[in-house]
């Protein structure tokens, strides 16, 4: 139960005003359309997104030892921080 609940902080603090999130907003806020639709549409496809996500990775893990999965992950996510903190426009 406990490497559950250090996936959901994990994952809930790393969607926290991602652009998934400011997306879901800017729906939320047209008129037209239903806020509890945009709540169900937006929820459904992060549901599928981790399911494609949980189901790729058990499947990446058979070929890649999954201590390189992280090195990988890691390596990657700073690229991506370093990449946004060097491509600021004024």
């Amino acid at each position: 139960m406990k490497g559950l609940w250090i996936v959901f902080i994990s994952v809930f603090l790393a969607e926290l005003g991602d652009k998934t999130q400011l997306a879901t907003l800017i729906f939320a806020t047209d008129g037209r359309l239903n806020k509890w639709g945009v709540f169900c549409a937006s929820s459904l496809a992060l549901i599928l997104s981790s399911l494609i996500a949980s189901l790729l990775g058990s499947q990446l893990s058979n070929w890649i030892n999954p201590k390189t999965l992280k090195m990988i992950a890691g390596v990657g996510f700073i690229g991506i921080g370093a990449f946004m903190l060097f491509n600021i426009k004024s």
